[in-house]
């Protein structure tokens, strides 16, 4: 979502690429204007047209020649339903529901912005040029956070054991217990309780149990997952994957509580 002279515009990404809503672009324009009036002006449909030609391979020419041909006459109207179905265009797309609306690839939003004024289009420019260097930024962390993660997961059999963040072992009754979710068998396997349970015992905390893990914990969380994931491939019971499930956690936390490369980063 971008804000553009204080009109709030949706945006999607569908394979990999950006879309726009031209529906709530359209609330910044004065007086009365439809995308059906924007799309059948001979200059949208021939950039349309060759937007298309770069990107879509599959772009039906034979049909988009006769639209082309059809553009601009007064009687002449065609819909981006129409549209998207008679060339198999990629560049627009009509979607329907509560959240449905008009989306259009950036560079043909941009285009559509210029129908608006030339001062939305460039401040629209400019929003989603600051949406994509926040994402990028996003993903800069995430891409260190993951790296830092590997080298911890790499020490994974190191050194000393440090008694405070050790998982206890379960008990057989405990072990015994059908659970609801795999979720909360991971819960039990690491923390010693489901997550009802610490929310019971933690009613002020705004976050759950997860929330309020710490790093190593989060680890080993996340290496469980993929254990339990192959035990379930063995088809082990629940009872059984629990037992193997916080041995694991036991014995991953020893390791973790002194790794160096973990107390790096706290």
């Amino acid at each position: 979502m971008i804000t553009v002279k204080g009109v709030e515009i949706t945006v999607i990404k569908q394979n990999a690429q950006d879309y726009i809503s031209l529906t709530d672009m359209l609330k910044a324009k004065d007086g009365d204007f439809f995308i059906a009036d924007w799309l059948r002006n001979r200059n949208t449909v021939e950039f349309l047209g060759i937007w298309e030609c770069v990107y879509n391979p599959a772009f039906n020419y034979g049909e988009f020649a006769i639209i082309r041909n059809n553009a601009g006459l007064n009687n002449y109207k065609i819909s981006v339903k129409e549209w998207q179905e008679k060339t198999n265009a990629i560049g627009l797309k009509a979607t329907a529901g509560r959240y449905g609306g008009t989306f259009a690839h950036a560079d043909i939003a941009f285009e559509f912005g210029m129908w608006i004024s030339a001062e939305f289009k460039i401040y629209l420019i400019k929003e989603f040029q600051r949406l994509k260097a926040d994402e990028n930024e996003r993903l800069k962390q995430d891409w260190n956070l993951q790296r830092t993660l590997a080298k911890v997961n790499y020490h994974i059999h190191t050194d000393a054991i440090k008694e405070n963040l050790i998982p206890a072992k379960l008990t057989g009754q405990q072990i015994s217990f059908v659970y609801a979710s795999e979720a909360d068998l991971l819960n039990m396997a690491l923390f010693g309780k489901t997550a009802k349970e610490w929310r019971d015992q933690n009613p002020r905390s705004k976050g759950n149990i997860r929330d309020e893990a710490g790093l190593e914990q989060l680890v080993v969380l996340s290496n469980l997952e993929s254990i339990n994931a192959m035990l379930i491939t063995q088809s082990l019971s629940q009872s059984d994957r629990l037992q193997k499930l916080n041995e694991m956690a036991i014995m991953q936390m020893k390791s973790l509580v002194n790794n160096r490369t973990l107390k790096k980063i706290k």
